[in-house]
């Protein structure tokens, strides 16, 4: 074999983990000039206290090194926004600042499993769960969401667990189905992890993002997760800014002081004038998160609508940017080829939720879409979709 056709040099554990369906998909839509709700990034600036922070914070000079742990401005800011917004006594010292909250939960992976340890999670899942997981040498169990009610079974969680788990990991409100977690669910994988000595990680980015009235319970709120419980959360959804970066962690000190020891040789440090920006929109009236609440949900609303006039049907979206479409209505069994065909045949990119699962035939008929987007946006797209109405999908076989 020569040396060209010699297979990337990289390391085993992570050869299953290739270029993400996001680029593939991101790349389509330029091709075909389709209409992107597959990748989850706002296509509207954030709030301009925030944005007019971060051009002051550059003005004066803060373009250098922060200190490794994060700016105390925005360690306090976010403790703060913890004792706020979930009634959580969160000391500043306890909080780490990070390169987005990608790099907080792989930090916090790195830092707490070895090799050979489990970490439990809900499938479908964030992708970067499973690459950090595996970075770390850990071992992969997953419960599944039942679709379309998004419900899990006790069983299977409890199954999940065993000698070995070290962590669970959940993501509420979650991504990429828009489940926001009951507080009786979230109590009880507490306790089961409680039970097992396990750690408990909550990636909690889209906490502001919530609809119909659904609570959005942080998980350290609960009692058996007191004392085990590290939670995630970033700027980037809150103040669609997801390009600066900026996310945090905070928890039990020891465990906090084991993830920075990761991160120091990771990152050091990143984001410095976007901190104090972010720290200012932490602070901001509860107008603003009552305002992007709502906006979000009519623009969930715009799409949905749209996704059930195309024919297909739609699991329950209670928080998040994202819903679950099912396209098995149309007469697809392949997602992943609908996908691929849909920016050049119907002009609209979505993503297929296999992206986000180990077993792929379960949710082989399921696509996620994004809507978050300007209204204009969506309704181009809702439009486009439509075309799905008067013409057969595209090779609903998937085949040829």
């Amino acid at each position: 074999m020569s040396a060209q056709e010699d297979p990337i040099p990289l390391v085993e554990r992570m050869r299953d983990f290739g270029t993400t369906v996001f680029a593939e998909m991101t790349q389509r839509a330029l091709q075909f000039d389709a209409v992107n709700l597959g990748q989850g990034f706002p296509d509207t600036d954030g709030p301009p206290e925030v944005l007019e922070a971060a051009i002051a914070a550059i003005r004066e000079g803060l373009n250098q090194y922060p200190p490794a742990t994060g700016m105390p401005v925005l360690r306090e800011a976010v403790a703060e926004h913890q004792a706020r917004f979930h009634g959580l006594d969160v000391d500043p010292a306890d909080v780490l600042i990070t390169v987005g909250a990608t790099e907080a939960i792989a930090a916090s992976i790195l830092a707490l499993v070895e090799p050979g340890d489990e970490v439990v999670t809900f499938e479908p899942w964030y992708d970067s769960y499973a690459a950090s997981i595996a970075l770390a040498g850990g071992v992969h169990r997953a419960v599944p969401l039942r679709f379309p009610d998004l419900s899990f079974s006790p069983e299977d969680l409890r199954a999940a667990f065993g000698p070995r788990t070290k962590m669970v990991l959940i993501n509420t409100p979650h991504n990429p189905t828009g489940k926001v977690f009951r507080r009786d669910e979230l109590a009880l994988i507490a306790s089961v992890a409680r039970e097992h000595g396990a750690w408990i990680v909550a990636d909690e980015v889209y906490e502001h993002l919530t609809y119909d009235g659904h609570e959005h319970v942080s998980v350290a709120t609960l009692p058996d997760a007191a004392g085990r419980a590290l939670t995630i959360s970033s700027g980037a959804k809150t103040f669609s800014t997801t390009g600066w970066k900026v996310g945090w962690v905070h928890g039990p000190t020891e465990a906090i002081r084991a993830i920075a020891t990761i991160k120091q040789f990771v990152t050091f440090a990143g984001s410095a004038p976007f901190q104090p920006a972010i720290a200012a929109g932490l602070r901001l009236g509860d107008d603003f998160y009552d305002g992007l609440r709502a906006g979000m949900q009519a623009k969930r609303d715009i799409l949905v609508e749209a996704l059930t006039d195309a024919g297909m049907t739609v699991s329950p979206c209670q928080g998040t940017y994202f819903v679950i479409a099912d396209t098995a209505p149309l007469g697809v069994v392949d997602a992943v080829d609908f996908c691929r065909r849909l920016p050049e045949e119907v002009g609209v990119v979505g993503v297929p939720v296999s992206a986000f699962v180990a077993d792929r035939e379960r949710v082989a008929s399921l696509v996620r879409f994004a809507f978050c987007k300007r209204d204009d946006v969506l309704r181009d797209g809702a439009e486009r979709l439509g075309r799905l109405v008067a013409a057969p999908p595209p090779h609903p076989a998937g085949r040829g």
